[in-house]
C-alpha cells in the first residue's frame, strides 16, 4: 500500500485529502506545518509528500528545499491557494525549481489530486 504524507495547515483541507487518499487505498500520515512534516518524514519516510506552500512555523518552500536536500529521491506534489509572487515567479514555479515534481493550484478537484499522486508513484 503506497504511503503519503499530507502537510497542510488547514484542517479541513488536510482531512479531505486524507479521506480521498485513504478511500483510494493509500496509507496517509498528516502534519499541520512544514516543521512537523519534516519530523514525521524523517521518522517514517513515505512514498509521496503533498506539501502546502503557505503555512506557519515553516513554509512549504523551505520544507521542500530541506526535504529534497536530505532525501533527494523524495517525491513531492506542492499545493497552494496563494497566488503571491516571488520576483517574477509564483510560488508553484519556485516549488518546482526547489524539487517539487508536480504542482496544483487550490482549489483543485480530488480526482486531479488522485491522478497526480498515481502518476508520481508509478514513475
Amino acid at each position: 500500500m503506497p504511503s503519503v504524507l499530507v502537510v497542510d495547515d488547514e484542517d479541513q483541507i488536510r482531512q479531505l485529502i486524507r479521506e480521498t487518499l485513504e478511500q483510494a487505498g493509500y496509507d496517509v500520515q498528516e502534519a499541520s506545518n512544514g516543521k512537523q512534516g519534516l519530523e514525521r518524514y524523517r521518522t517514517k519516510p513515505t512514498d509521496l509528500v503533498i506539501m502546502d506552500i503557505l503555512m506557519p512555523d515553516q513554509d512549504g518552500l523551505e520544507s521542500i528545499m530541506t526535504l529534497r536536500r536530505e532525501f533527494p529521491a523524495s517525491r513531492v506534489i506542492a499545493i497552494t491557494g496563494g497566488s503571491d509572487m516571488i520576483g517574477i515567479l509564483n510560488f508553484l514555479d519556485v516549488a518546482k525549481m526547489l524539487g517539487a515534481r508536480r504542482t496544483l493550484q487550490k482549489p483543485f478537484d480530488m480526482q486531479t489530486l488522485l491522478d497526480a499522486a498515481q502518476s508520481e508513484l508509478s514513475h
